[in-house]
């Protein structure tokens, strides 16, 4: 019969096999609610996984979502490595965008580039203040991190909706809930006039490499390292368990906010009601799939922004819903959840001993 035990140590090998067994399930899964909705499902996972990359357009599209994906995650790494469990990167995206788009609109006649520094910047520090609430309440008064993020993730998205329907809403846009066309000096370089990649992804790339020197090269990194491994033992060495609970919130709400005013100063050129399609959560995803590794995270990056694209391709091509998105994103995490289960613990076959009265009987 087959027994659930603890592994004597947790498993290298299943830590890594882990998220390619829920990717593989994931596929699985997916294709069976192809054949349910009544499509061919390997033709529908195609479409959804396959057709967005088929072409040179379809890889800047993906480097468009990849950048503010990884961005978020970086930044929750910071985080996460600390068993800092903070779940309010999407509200601190969302005050990047918000407070971004105020400096922008203040800049609707600029023609110089250098604009677009004051921008950024409005956009990086409002996402680090949203998260310096949460640090506040954790490190002041011991609030639960976990519950404090997502009620502020839900008062970040009530400002963004307030500021569109009210002193943001374009006067022009025909009552739109939607601001005004950034100036062409506000809005980011992008790479080629054919595409609309900008150097956002730049500025995710830069980040990912900051926060592997910081982990693997730097005392803070390695005081954040011990701080998540054993909180006791940290405090025993000295280290400063509230100043570091600050610099990983603080570093993780900037990267958020960063990512939040690329989008609104990229992409869409403007601040609008659906100016993340969830990022800030599926950036979450991303941490743990990726394994908290930098080139892990970067595919896992990838394999998000894909499913995002390959909603809407299903959309336009199959005429299914796009919420199909937030679906595979959850199978994913689940499996995830699952499988992670075998790194500690492992099924063993064992078979069951002889009844007493069969034993007697043969005697």
């Amino acid at each position: 019969m087959l027994k659930l035990e603890k592994r004597p140590s947790d498993s290298r090998l299943m830590a890594y096999l882990s998220p390619l067994i829920a990717i593989l399930l994931t596929l699985l899964c997916g294709g069976i609610l192809f054949v349910f909705l009544g499509h061919d499902p390997f033709a529908a996972l195609h479409t959804f996984f396959i057709a967005p990359l088929t072409s040179v357009y379809g890889w800047t599209e993906l480097g468009i979502k990849v950048a503010p994906l990884l961005l978020c995650a970086m930044g929750l790494t910071l985080c996460f490595r600390a068993k800092i469990w903070n779940i309010g990167a999407e509200g601190q995206f969302i005050m990047g965008a918000l407070g971004g788009s105020i400096a922008a609109l203040q800049f609707l006649d600029a023609d110089s580039r250098w604009a677009l520094v004051p921008i950024l910047l409005a956009g990086t520090l409002s996402g680090l203040g949203w998260a310096a609430l949460a640090a506040w309440l954790k490190t002041r008064f011991n609030a639960n991190e976990i519950l404090t993020t997502i009620m502020l993730n839900y008062v970040a998205l009530n400002a963004l909706l307030y500021g569109v329907h009210g002193p943001l809403k374009d006067p022009e846009g025909f009552n739109f809930p939607e601001s005004a066309l950034f100036a062409d000096a506000t809005l980011l370089p992008v790479f080629s006039d054919d595409y609309r990649l900008n150097i956002s992804i730049l500025f995710a790339l830069l980040a990912m490499v900051a926060i592997w020197t910081l982990m693997a090269r730097s005392w803070v990194g390695y005081q954040i390292r011990v701080l998540g491994e054993d909180a006791k033992a940290a405090r025993y060495a000295g280290f400063k368990d509230k100043q570091l609970t600050w610099f990983a919130l603080l570093a993780c709400g900037a990267l958020a906010g960063l990512a939040g005013v690329s989008e609104v100063t990229g992409p869409l050129g403007q601040l609008v009601p659906q100016v993340s399609p969830g990022y800030g959560y599926a950036a979450i995803i991303v941490v743990f799939l990726g394994r908290m590794q930098p080139l892990g995270i970067l595919f896992a990056s990838m394999l998000l922004a894909l499913t995002y694209m390959g909603g809407e391709m299903v959309q336009m091509e199959m005429t299914l819903p796009k919420s199909l998105t937030g679906l595979f994103q959850g199978m994913l995490l689940f499996f995830l959840l699952a499988t992670d289960f075998l790194i500690a613990y492992r099924l063993v076959w064992r078979r069951q001993p002889a009844s007493h009265s069969t034993t007697a009987s043969q005697a």
